[in-house]
Parts: C-alpha cells; sequence; structure tokens
C-alpha cells in the first residue's frame, strides 16, 4: 500500500516538475522576446531625439527655430507612435504566452481529473469486492453448536 502511494506521489511530483519547466520556459521567451522589443524600440527613440537635438544645436537664428519646431512634432509623434506600437507588440506576445501557459494548465488538469476517476473507480471495486467477501461471510451457516 505505502509503495503504491509512493508511486503515485513520485509520478505526480515529476509531473509536475515537467508542468512548471515548460511553463517557466515559456515565461522566459515571452520575457525575452518583451525586452527584445523594449530595447528596439528604446534604441529607435533614443536615436530620433539625439539627431533631432543635434539639428536643434546647430540652429543660429529664429528662422531656424521656425523650422525647427515642427521636426520637433514630428519625432514627439513619431515617437509616441512607436511606443504605442510597441506596448501593442508587448501585449500581443504576453497574450500568446498566457494562453500557452493556460492550455498546458488545463492539460494538467484534465490529465489530473482522469488519473483520479481511474483511482476512485478502482478503489470503489476493491471496496466492493471486500464488502461483498465479508457480507458472504457473515452469512454463510456456521457450524452446529452443541
Amino acid at each position: 500500500m505505502y509503495q503504491q502511494f509512493n508511486e503515485q506521489f513520485a509520478a505526480a511530483t515529476r509531473q509536475f516538475a515537467d508542468t512548471a519547466a515548460q511553463i517557466n520556459r515559456i515565461a522566459l521567451q515571452n520575457a525575452q522576446a518583451v525586452f527584445g522589443l523594449q530595447v528596439a524600440a528604446i534604441n529607435e527613440r533614443a536615436n530620433a531625439t539625439f539627431a533631432f537635438l543635434g539639428e536643434a544645436a546647430e540652429v543660429r537664428d529664429l528662422d531656424g527655430m521656425k523650422n525647427l519646431m515642427p521636426k520637433g512634432v514630428q519625432v514627439a509623434r513619431e515617437n509616441l507612435e512607436r511606443a504605442v506600437s510597441t506596448g501593442q507588440d508587448v501585449l500581443g506576445h504576453s497574450i500568446k504566452a498566457n494562453e500557452a501557459i493556460g492550455e498546458i494548465a488545463k492539460s494538467q488538469g484534465e490529465s489530473f481529473v482522469q488519473k483520479a476517476q481511474a483511482n476512485v473507480e478502482t478503489v470503489a471495486e476493491q471496496a466492493e469486492s471486500a464488502f461483498r467477501a465479508n457480507a458472504a461471510k457473515a452469512t454463510a451457516p456456521k457450524g452446529s453448536v452443541k
């Protein structure tokens, strides 16, 4: 009995460890992708901003400043668009990762329910056969008493 319990416990522990490793791998891949997207976006925004600041440093008169203002607004708008686009990409990657993790959890839950149901049926059959055996012993005619 204890051996069977130990084997079931060891199998459940192995299954849990394998599942946790799969989920961790998905989460790390998602974190890596998200980090890469954000670093690339920061790099693009920084390049655009520094290019604008380089132009701003070269302005020497009021006409140059007038010409620079629309470029500044354009850089700000593009930076905002990149930020929103990157946010949407990050959200998309995170949703896909969470869906994959959810599928793993769902399959593990279904597997657990099936195994538990099989164990319950086995125990019920064993209990029923033990009950019938005991009932047969209890109702069997006993030797005559003198």
